[in-house]
């Protein structure tokens, strides 16, 4: 198999990539899942609206360290003038590659028009992709659906219309809008993107990807150039390390053992207080630390602590007391 290269990005081969997610994705979570393994990241996405009314919070989701490398700015909105600035902004912010998602199902995204509710709109699609990729000098890529519903998955053409755009890979998540995140991901339709001979840009699969016989069989199944794994990895973002040692040795690793996991939620902790400060740092940890332990039995006393206590050395106690309980 070739090394997958995304403009002169080379991320080798069998690369994994790590989807993004709001309120999960952030720097944070982003170091660890870099920690394991990941061989591309994302930010978490940003509103091209939101850029141009500057918000403060949007340009801080856009704030990318060197050793996240490769990283992509993620984007997303329906006014094609916003996104093109948007994109530039982004770019300002140095990543590696800008992002634009046509794939977020989310109401309140998809429902005005924009994320995967692009999809009722293909022309605005390409017309929004091409703008972009002529107005920035950093590669673009596309995430996005299979259609809009089980009636317009639309997907093999759309994808040679956004490479005839100027993207310079696509990422397809095997669902369709409607769908939401129900039902099983259709691996069929993202395998016949990547064998349409016109293709010549990397094809990335997304969808169900939870453990590595799966990641190994959607590369041997559907010949995809990479793999993008999101809602597994929260409370789990050594899967990609677990993948990558079956890609290699063909074996499974054993289960992280509650020691290392402890070990792994102290280092998530304190980057999470040395990018955002004690309180928030804290606050937004709460999401990630108890889904470290999920399936500890009599757990439910210390679940609760840790997603209440707003003191740093309280919290390390827990987790040290964690370490010598659940042995």
């Amino acid at each position: 198999m070739q090394p997958m290269k995304i403009g002169n990005i080379d991320l080798g081969e069998r690369p994994l990539f790590l989807a993004p997610m709001d309120d999960v994705t952030d720097p944070s979570f982003r170091y660890v899942c870099k920690m394991y393994g990941a061989d591309m990241m994302y930010t978490e996405f940003v509103s091209s609206d939101a850029l141009v009314h500057d918000s403060q919070k949007s340009f801080d989701k856009m704030k990318v360290y060197d050793y996240e490398r490769p990283i992509g700015i993620q984007i997303y909105g329906n006014i094609p003038e916003a996104m093109l600035s948007a994109a530039q902004f982004a770019e300002q912010c140095n990543p590696d590659l800008i992002d634009i998602n046509f794939g977020c199902p989310v109401k309140k995204i998809a429902n005005r028009g924009a994320g995967s509710g692009m999809m009722r709109d293909p022309d605005k699609m390409v017309e929004i992709t091409k703008m972009v990729v002529e107005g920035i000098r950093l590669p673009v890529t596309v995430k996005t659906r299979l259609g809009w519903d089980e009636d317009s998955k639309i997907i093999v053409e759309l994808a040679e219309r956004l490479q005839d755009a100027g993207i310079s890979a696509l990422t397809i998540h095997g669902r369709t809008r409607a769908q939401m995140y129900k039902g099983a991901a259709d691996w069929t339709l993202i395998g016949e993107v990547k064998k349409n001979p016109r293709m010549r840009i990397p094809i990335i699969g997304n969808g169900d990807i939870t453990n590595d016989e799966q990641a190994d069989r959607a590369f041997e199944d559907y010949g995809v150039d990479g793999v993008m794994i999101g809602r597994a990895t929260y409370g789990h973002p050594w899967l990609f390390k677990e993948i990558r040692h079956y890609f290699e040795t063909g074996e499974h690793l054993p289960p992280m053992s509650v020691e290392d996991r402890v070990d792994l939620a102290k280092i998530h902790l304190a980057k999470s207080i040395e990018i955002k400060g004690e309180k928030v740092g804290i606050l937004e940890m709460r999401r990630h630390l108890a889904t470290y332990f999920k399936g500890l039995d009599n757990f439910k006393e210390t679940r609760l602590k840790l997603v209440t206590l707003t003191d740093p050395n309280e919290l390390y106690s827990t987790l040290d007391h964690i370490k010598e309980v659940w042995k």
